[in-house]
């Protein structure tokens, strides 16, 4: 099987006639991918922690965690409280984890029916919402309480929305045959 890598190199020729490209750097690329999660509902320090080093196996790459902007009472949150984490991928680790993504998690995924074209914004760029981490092959062992979901942006080079699908879909994404939403 194809990694992601191997098919990004050969967009060019897959796409050159569809988007009238005179130049290999024309063709898309992904830039980086941006793994987010939301501890807000944990207050423990424990449970915060285990988000971190669970978005660590899954990732490759340690988390940032982020602190809150603004304390708000009724919240009960404070200014500088972790109420998430980020990690930002690029090179081997980004096409690891994309491969890891298409190939496994996807198709684990509870009743996945494929992405929503309506995924992919006017710059070209996918944001994917996975409800439970425990799709990914690094922590089906663990044990099933708190799992948490994460918000996946894929950032690729791609002009517009259709370029962005043409390029996706020949990486391998999945998606769904029905548009709802946006057009």
């Amino acid at each position: 099987m194809k990694t992601i890598k191997k098919k990004e190199g050969e967009a060019f020729e897959a796409l050159k006639k569809e988007f009238c490209y005179a130049n290999i750097m024309q063709a898309p690329r992904v830039k980086s991918v941006s793994v987010s999660v939301g501890t807000g509902s944990f207050k423990d320090k424990k449970k915060i922690d285990i988000v971190l080093d669970r978005l660590a196996k899954i990732t490759g790459q340690k988390p940032s965690p982020r602190g809150a902007k603004k304390s708000i009472a009724s919240f009960k949150s404070r200014e500088g409280d972790v109420v998430g984490a980020l990690v930002t991928l690029r090179g081997p680790q980004m096409f690891g984890f994309l491969d890891k993504l298409v190939q496994v998690a996807l198709p684990r995924t509870k009743d996945f029916r494929g992405i929503p074209p309506s995924a992919i914004d006017e710059m070209g760029n996918i944001t994917i919402g996975v409800r439970e981490h425990t799709v990914f092959p690094e922590t089906a062992d663990e044990e099933l309480k708190d799992v948490f979901g994460m918000g996946i942006t894929i950032v690729t080079t791609a002009k517009n929305r259709a370029e962005a699908r043409a390029f996706l879909t020949h990486l391998g994404f999945p998606f769904s045959k029905h548009e709802k939403g946006r057009k």
